[in-house]
């Protein structure tokens, strides 16, 4: 079998700073009830910054009969998938947020059909189903609580964006039917923070740990760092090095690949703030 993938960016965007809704001031004191809360009747806006001190998480919801690939996939690709939570089929409850309801709680869904993007609700009530199986997967976002504390400058939240998302050439290894090209994000960092940064997100495994690469974004299959598949373009200081993470969209990527008849996944972004604290992740 080809490895090899190819993934286009959906036709259905709603990821770009023109599409979304400002989030309210003071989104960094919220509590994480309280951004569910808001999320639940209706706000949709990248949640980087939100509830800070708190771990945010990838979903993806497959039907039970992908499953075991899903989990599979997920542990042969660690880095871009670290798994926090997996719900029973239909469950729509975690451990990770008491009270809390996946079909709600995120500022954006996706709903895909045989890889192919259909929708972007802001709740996926009406597309649930009985069978789903609900993966809660690492997200870098849980980090930069650490590199922003050691000095390190987060440049998309200074410019009120989402975080720049590439798709690379680099492939995951394949899990059954799960096949696809692993995804990174993106920040801009000084040279003097740059092993700061690494440090600081190597402590932090699982919720994707220390960079895939630094530098040339050539490396990874990447042409033009103005024009990210998911999220947004975010300006670098000219000194700025560009450092790339694994990333929590991969499973995104995967579904758009292999085509499973049906899936739900959070908006790219747009993350479940859970009530787990995030140096409860710190390995040290």
């Amino acid at each position: 079998m080809n490895d090899t993938v190819q993934v286009r960016r959906p036709a259905l965007t709603g990821d770009g700073p023109q599409d979304r809704r400002s989030a309210p001031a003071r989104t960094h004191a919220w509590t994480p009830a309280a951004a569910r809360r808001r999320f639940r009747t209706g706000l949709s806006v990248p949640t980087a910054g939100i509830a800070a001190g708190h771990a945010q998480a990838n979903l993806v919801s497959v039907p039970a009969d992908w499953a075991y690939e899903m989990l599979l996939f997920c542990q042969r690709n660690p880095k871009p998938c670290p798994v926090l939570d997996v719900t029973d089929a239909g469950s729509w409850s975690t451990v990770l947020a008491e009270g809390a309801d996946l079909r709600t709680d995120l500022p954006g869904y996706r709903v895909w059909e045989h890889g192919e993007l259909v929708a972007e609700p802001t709740d996926v009530v009406d597309h649930w189903r009985s069978d789903l199986v609900s993966f809660l997967i690492g997200c870098s976002f849980t980090f930069e609580w650490a590199l922003s504390s050691a000095g390190v400058p987060m440049r998309h939240i200074e410019q009120g964006r989402n975080v720049s998302m590439y798709v690379t050439a680099r492939q995951c290894r394949p899990a059954g039917r799960l096949r696809g090209p692993m995804v990174v994000s993106m920040r801009p960092v000084p040279p003097e923070h740059l092993s700061t940064a690494i440090r600081e997100s190597s402590l932090l495994p699982a919720v994707h740990g220390s960079p895939v690469h630094c530098g040339d974004p050539s490396g990874l299959g990447i042409e033009d760092l103005a024009r990210p598949d998911f999220g947004d373009p975010v300006v670098a200081a000219p000194d700025d090095i560009p450092v790339f993470w694994a990333c929590g969209v991969t499973p995104q990527a995967a579904v758009m690949a292999s085509r499973p008849p049906f899936a739900i996944t959070h908006a790219p972004g747009r993350m479940f703030i859970t009530d787990t604290r995030d140096e409860q992740y710190r390995v040290a």
